[in-house]
């Protein structure tokens, strides 16, 4: 098996879930590629079996750089014919979303709108989304919003019981049968 884990991050948090996701793929013994957004443009998505995208919430919104990425890949693929009217499953193909957040508003219900948005990004290429990973991060710069918000206090998060929570998140994905 083969595994792309696509990210981008600014503060950190998204970096630091996107290590925790290649380590524990590498860990189960799964060939395993981490790029930034800004690196993965020339990857084939389809090279690979399993694909992991990540990114912050903004606004409900994934950040410029997903959305670039986003869209070219989008417009490559279309050109090419890989997408598809009805969006036809492709068989042993399987993408995860994971969106960190901050949240300090309502919570992770700001993160849904990208997770959602990034799976569709999936599912038009035939992908089956075989999951959505939402993480609390520490909102890095801005004290009140991670101390003060719906959240609580989140300062240091994701925390090591988060990435612990990912790692046993990877290890049930890869031993669960569904690849």
């Amino acid at each position: 098996m083969k595994a792309l884990i696509v990210y981008w991050s600014n503060s950190g948090n998204t970096k630091k879930v996107a290590e925790t996701i290649c380590k524990a793929l590498q860990n189960e013994g799964v060939d395993s590629v981490l790029k930034r957004v800004e690196e993965a443009q020339s990857e084939d998505l389809y090279e690979y079996d399993l694909v992991f995208i990540g990114s912050p919430s903004y606004m409900w919104q994934p950040p410029a750089p997903v959305l670039k990425y986003v869209k070219e890949k989008m417009d490559y693929y279309r050109e090419r014919g890989y997408v598809k009217l009805g969006a036809p499953v492709v068989p042993g193909k399987r993408g995860i979303v994971f969106v960190t957040y901050s949240g300090p508003h309502t919570g992770k219900n700001e993160a849904v709108p990208v997770g959602k948005y990034l799976g569709q990004f999936f599912e038009h290429l035939g992908y089956n989304v075989a999951g959505e990973w939402y993480l609390a991060g520490e909102f890095h710069g801005k004290e009140d919003e991670s101390t003060r918000g719906r959240l609580g206090d989140i300062r240091g998060r994701p925390s090591q019981q988060d990435t612990d929570e990912i790692t046993k998140s990877v290890n049930e994905l890869i031993h669960s049968g569904g690849l």
